[in-house]
């Protein structure tokens, strides 16, 4: 029996059967805590798992009452809240499916993905998420039922109902029919729909993934299997729910029992860990290279002398960590001493326990990545894609393989193509998009999903990921650039810079267009005593001569042909309202490249 044919004979049958078994195994050790949403310290309310599932029987009962029919779309359009959460589960409870929506999407944006699913009811966390499609006039006839989380502003009707009236209906529900709820549990099956997730939409129109209950079913056990976590690990969560990495992550709690803290809140991360000392937390690349930037640029003088000595013994240090042996000698005593003057400051700001830190949905720079292992802080990184549910491969804390995305998961296969694109087998790949018969044809071939990603399958079966297939380009001089080696490069390097976009395009070298950390430029900025808007800041010589002699420390760390000979800091930053990015904050390549062709042609002399 293979090990993928042993953990489906023992797994659920479903998102609802994996709750009833974790609210059966452990009903009283803690599940979710939430804070109380206070700008100032937070005080957190903790739920265990028999009061999270009884909260959710109620939400379930209450989506029934209200029509909810067999694999019928949910659409979530919120920021990362426990309410979000339990919603969700209390969908899958249902027999529904869960739409989940960016809460920074666009109106129009909004209207289509619910259109395309065939949402019939909406959770919407305030007014302003409301005002998106409250006068959509064909939403309004197909949306029977709006929940609102946060009713400030908001008039309540026989359409759109307040959360609290929703459980309210619940109870009612429950109380004429007992047995609703397990009756749909027990309709749903490991094939039966669970969530439709729309990718990015980089190139186009977003796609939505169709994910079963097998595909959650399976992330959980499979993570399960790996021995990452324990029941007695607490989980900080402020990752977008409406991205699947969020959304995986409460499909391996389930399995695996820990508790998880949820605060959506970007700007309390820092607040938040203090408050709850978390033993794990996931992210993505561009928080852990905020950190590092904060603690580069925010060191002067005396401690900035003693931080540069002490990660300078950290990397010093790192490859008899990686191999398990013990520091010794003159080494241990520095590395010792570093930890206390440096290191422990910096653990401490992240809870003072975390055992490791998962980056996902982006590649990490392996800069970033040795910077805090050299501080004794672990990052793995994760793979995955919304095709694959998510969590595809991790590397594990106990033997990681820095600079990989570490092994696929147990009963996953996983190979490369002749033209070095990874190709992804298993349980966790959707069944196809929703809609889109030619696209899911191409992109699902004989059950092998095409990641687009150019990797390597190194000896010890850890996964490299190099970059995407369709970003590459061509210098005039036949070289290939990989733009996300570049630009993880420059942002690794120069911390005041938030975005960068390599440009190429067959020319004879390349090119870059930055946008400055927006904080960083101002207390640079503040420093000085310098008045001016970000535009205006941005575009001040200094500037620019300060990040041409940084942009050397990037050329140092790349091949010849990838170093970046011309750049242009662009004025303003790449938004989801200006269509620079997407709703989970990737570069929209093509957008880009169209809209500032101009300004990339005056980078090239007309020669070239």
């Amino acid at each position: 029996m293979s090990i993928r044919e042993q953990l489906l004979a023992n797994a659920p049958t479903s998102v609802g059967d994996m709750l009833r078994q974790r609210v059966e195994a452990t009903p009283d050790k803690p599940a979710f805590m939430a804070p109380d949403g206070a700008d100032g310290p937070n005080t957190w309310k903790s739920f265990t798992w028999r009061e999270s599932s009884a909260i959710i029987d109620r939400l379930a009962a209450g989506l029934l009452a209200r029509g909810l029919n067999y694999e019928e779309r949910v659409a979530i359009c919120s920021n990362t809240r426990l309410e979000w959460i339990l919603l969700d589960l209390a969908i899958a409870l249902a027999a529904g499916a869960t739409t989940t929506v960016y809460p920074n999407t666009g109106a129009e944006e909004v209207d289509y993905i619910l259109a395309d699913s065939g949402t019939k009811i909406l959770v919407a966390e305030d007014a302003k998420q409301l005002a998106k499609v409250v006068d959509d006039q064909q939403l309004t006839a197909q949306i029977h039922t709006i929940v609102v989380l946060d009713t400030e502003g908001v008039t309540l009707d026989d359409r759109v109902l307040s959360y609290e009236q929703l459980l309210k209906l619940g109870v009612g529900h429950l109380a004429e029919h007992p047995q609703a709820v397990e009756d749909s549990i027990a309709s749903t099956n490991r094939d039966s729909l669970s969530t439709l997730i729309y990718t990015s939409g980089t190139t186009g129109r977003p796609k939505g993934v169709r994910l079963n209950h097998i595909s959650w079913v399976y992330e959980g056990v499979g993570v399960q299997h790996l021995e990452l976590l324990g029941e007695d690990d607490l989980h900080y969560l402020w990752l977008p729910l409406s991205h699947v990495f969020g959304k995986a992550l409460i499909a391996c709690q389930l399995s695996i029992g820990f508790c998880t803290a949820v605060d959506g809140r970007i700007d309390h991360i820092v607040q938040g860990l203090g408050e709850v000392n978390p033993t794990i937390m996931c992210g993505a690349p561009r928080i852990f290279e905020k950190v590092r930037g904060a603690v580069l640029t925010g060191n002067t003088g005396l401690k900035a002398r003693i931080s540069h000595w002490a990660f300078s013994v950290g990397y010093k240090t790192i490859d008899d960590r990686l191999a398990g042996r013990e520091l010794k000698g003159l080494l241990a005593v520095q590395y010792k001493l570093a930890d206390k003057l440096v290191f422990s400051k910096l653990k401490a700001k992240l809870g003072g326990r975390i055992k490791f830190m998962v980056s996902g949905a982006a590649k990490l720079s392996p800069q970033v990545q040795k910077w805090f292992y050299a501080a004794g802080i672990l990052i793995v990184e994760g793979y995955g894609a919304t095709e694959t549910s998510a969590i595809a491969g991790v590397d594990h804390w106990r033997d990681p393989h820095l600079g990989t995305v570490g092994r696929q998961i147990p009963g996953i296969d996983a190979k490369v193509a002749d033209d070095g694109e990874l190709l992804l087998r298993g349980p966790i790949i959707s069944p196809g998009y929703h809609n889109l018969p030619e696209q899911s044809a191409e992109t699902f071939v004989d059950g092998w999903y095409h990641t687009g990603d150019i990797a390597e399958i190194l000896p010890s079966g850890h996964i490299r990921i190099t970059d995407r297939k369709k970003d590459l380009f061509k210098t005039s001089g036949g070289k290939f650039v990989a733009p996300q080696k570049v630009e993880s490069a420059i942002q690794a390097n120069i911390p005041y810079i938030a975005q960068s976009i390599a440009v190429g395009d067959g020319r004879k070298y390349v090119s870059a267009l930055v946008v400055l950390d927006p904080t960083l430029l101002q207390k640079w900025a503040d420093k000085r005593g310098i008045q001016g808007s970000y535009a205006e800041l941005s575009q001040r010589p200094e500037i620019h001569a300060s990040i041409e002699r940084a942009m050397e420390r990037v050329n140092a760390k790349l091949e010849r042909w990838e170093t970046v000979k011309k750049f242009a800091i662009l004025d303003h930053e790449l938004t989801v309202e200006n269509s620079g990015v997407t709703a989970n904050m990737k570069i929209r390549r093509g957008v880009v490249a169209e809209r500032y062709a101009d300004l990339v042609a005056k980078l090239y002399p007309q020669e070239d």
